[in-house]
């Protein structure tokens, strides 16, 4: 059974108020921001002007010329325990496969320059994720990484980036690694960085601070919407979404770009109902069924 402890709901200059689920990263949070903001955006109550959901809590902005912040407040608590039915919090999404080659050339080259350029060290990002986490094989990393669905719990940091969480992995059995001190100037376009517990891949060439492990051969951002996932939306992810890693050799990474290249490319994606109340109850059991059922 679920429990939630009282939202913190605080105002963020005129416009806005902020809802604290929980500070501590829970999937039971996440859902529960996800279904209320769902459930915000479907009534379409005069006055909200955006809604914003992330790991767990949302943020929602306001015009207090049509609707007075106290009153939107109140409609806002009656929402959030409308949601403590674990019932109620469930998220159609759709699971989508990301084909990746993990320690490739360019992130390795990359995290390589920067390592150096700092004095921090002489090792790559995989090498440095390898040793920190005790893993006493390239194969062991990429297992780790790849063997459990991740929870898209935010978008954000540029338009794009998609969040991911592992779903059922203890604490002790998550790959945590620190960002860096101060950020690289550069990341190559679909590199899969980790910060802390949480996976993302880059949308696009940018700054980053998060340590490199490979690179995706998909993009998951892609403002000439060339592939049919990109036709309703420049970006991939939407929160709720669960991503599916598989490693994939060098020779089927480069398959899978020309794929992309021509258009031709299709991904793998089903639609599945996440259910609060399955997971809190089954566990490993309900994730694995699943992936099970993609896998067909």
């Amino acid at each position: 059974m679920i429990f939630f402890s009282e939202t913190k709901f605080n105002f963020c200059g005129d416009e806005y108020i902020f809802a604290e689920i929980s500070r501590e990263m829970k999937i039971e949070s996440t859902l529960k921001a996800l279904s209320i903001t769902k459930e915000l955006s479907k009534r379409n109550i005069p006055g909200i002007t955006e809604i914003y959901p992330n790991n767990t809590s949302y943020l929602v902005r306001y015009d207090p010329n049509i609707i007075s912040p106290h009153h939107l407040l109140d409609y806002l608590r009656d929402v959030d325990r409308m949601k403590n039915e674990q019932e109620s919090l469930k998220v159609d999404a759709k699971i989508i496969e990301i084909p990746i080659l993990y320690d490739d050339v360019e992130t390795r080259k990359v995290s390589l320059q920067y390592s150096q350029h700092h004095g921090e060290s002489e090792e790559s990002n995989f090498d440095y994720v390898m040793k920190l986490g005790g893993f006493k094989s390239k194969e062991e990393v990429i297992k780790r990484h790849s063997d459990p669905l991740y929870l898209v719990t935010a978008i954000g940091f540029k338009p794009g980036t998609a969040w991911c969480f592992p779903l059922t992995v203890s604490k002790d059995e998550m790959i945590e690694v620190p960002k860096y001190k101060s950020p690289r100037p550069f990341t190559p376009e679909r590199a899969v960085g980790l910060g802390g517990v949480f996976s993302v891949v880059y949308p696009s060439d940018s700054p980053g601070s998060y340590q490199l492990i490979g690179r995706s051969a998909v993009p998951v951002y892609d403002v000439y919407q060339r592939l049919a996932p990109f036709r309703e939306s420049f970006v991939l992810a939407k929160p709720g979404d669960l991503w599916k890693y598989r490693p994939v050799s060098k020779a089927e990474y480069q398959n899978i770009r020309e794929e992309v290249i021509n258009g031709t490319y299709e991904y793998k994606m089903k639609p599945v109902s996440f259910s609060a109340a399955k997971y809190d109850e089954l566990g490993v059991e309900y994730i694995e069924q699943l992936k099970e059922e993609f896998d067909r």
